[in-house]
C-alpha cells in the first residue's frame, strides 16, 4: 500500500524471512496501523517492548510477523528510528477509512500487488507469481528452482534449504490454506486466500487460477498498471500490450489474468 516508487525484485535485496511462518491475516495490517501516533509515526520499540503482546493481542512471534507484513505490504516504511505509515494505508485503514477492517477483497488485491508486484520484502511471492509457469507444482518441486533464483540475486548469500522451504510453505498457505488436516490457526482470516489465485488440485499439488477475477476492482488494476508503467517505462507515452500482459511484475502476470480480461479492464480505464 506504499505509493512510493520501488524497483523490481531483481534490483532489491532478496528477502526470505520475517513472517515467522504465519500467513497474512485479515486484521493484522489494521493492528499495525493502529499503533501509529496521529496516524503517522510508529516507534520501532512498539513491536519489541514488554507491552507488545498486550497491545497487539497476539503472541511474541505473531507480533514480529505483523511487523513484517506491515512493511512488506507497504502499510509502513522505515524512517530512521521509527516507522512512518504510507498515505494509502492511511486512506484505507484509519478509523472511518475506505476499509479499516480489511473486509473488502480490494484490500487483499492491493496487498497481493505489493507482495508479488512490488516485492518489498517478499522475494518468494514475486518469484512464484512471475517465474513459475508450469501447470501444476508441489512445494518440494519449487525449492531447488527458488534456491537457484536466490543465488542469482545474491551469489554471496547462502540460504539454507529449510529457510527456502519454510518461505515457500508460508507463501503457498497464504493463498491456499491447508486442508482439514491443518490446525484451526491455518484458517484464521487469511487475507489473500479469498482472492482465488491458487488452488490445491490434488493433495499438496497446486495450480494457479488464470483468467478473469471477479473481485479485482478496476481501480486496483489501474493502480497496478500505473505503478508498473512508472517503473517499467517511466516517461513513455505508451506501453505494449504484451508487456502489460506478460512482463515480469506486470498486472497480467501478478493477477494471473488472460488477454481478454486485460483488454476488458483496459477499456474501462480513462488514464
Amino acid at each position: 500500500m506504499n505509493n512510493a516508487t520501488s524497483s523490481t525484485s531483481g534490483k532489491t535485496p532478496a528477502h526470505f524471512s520475517g513472517h515467522e511462518t504465519f500467513p497474512l491475516r485479515q486484521m493484522w495490517l489494521k493492528k499495525a496501523f493502529d499503533q501509529a501516533i496521529n496516524g503517522e509515526r510508529i516507534d520501532k520499540s512498539t513491536f519489541a517492548n514488554e507491552q507488545a503482546i498486550a497491545s497487539f493481542g497476539v503472541g511474541k512471534n505473531m507480533v514480529a510477523s505483523i511487523r513484517h507484513w506491515a512493511l512488506a505490504c507497504g502499510v509502513m516504511f522505515e524512517d530512521g528510528d521509527c516507522f512512518r505509515t504510507s498515505s494509502m494505508a492511511n486512506e484505507i485503514l484509519r478509523d472511518g477509512g475506505l476499509d479499516p477492517y480489511a473486509e473488502s477483497p480490494t484490500t487483499g488485491w492491493l496487498a497481493h500487488w505489493q507482495l508479488a508486484g512490488r516485492c518489498l520484502r517478499s522475494t518468494t511471492w514475486h518469484w512464484l507469481f512471475n517465474h513459475v509457469t508450469v501447470p501444476t507444482f508441489t512445494r518440494q518441486e519449487l525449492e531447488e528452482p527458488l534456491s537457484r533464483y536466490a543465488r542469482e540475486l545474491d551469489p554471496k548469500h547462502r540460504l539454507s534449504a529449510s529457510t527456502i522451504s519454510r518461505d515457500l510453505e508460508t507463501c503457498i498457505r497464504s493463498y491456499a490454506p491447508r486442508s482439514a488436516a491443518g490446525s484451526p490457526e491455518d484458517f484464521a482470516e487469511p487475507l489473500l486466500g479469498e482472492l482465488g489465485l491458487l488452488q490445491e488440485v490434488h493433495k499438496s499439488q497446486y495450480a494457479f487460477r488464470r483468467g478473469p477475477k471477479a473481485s479485482l476492482h478496476n481501480g486496483v488494476f489501474a493502480y497496478a498498471l500505473v505503478d508498473f508503467w512508472n517503473r517499467e517505462a517511466e516517461g513513455h507515452s505508451s506501453l505494449a500490450f504484451e508487456t502489460v500482459a506478460y512482463a515480469e511484475g506486470s498486472p497480467g502476470r501478478v493477477f494471473k489474468l488472460d488477454e481478454e480480461s486485460i483488454v476488458g479492464a483496459g477499456r474501462k480505464l480513462t488514464i
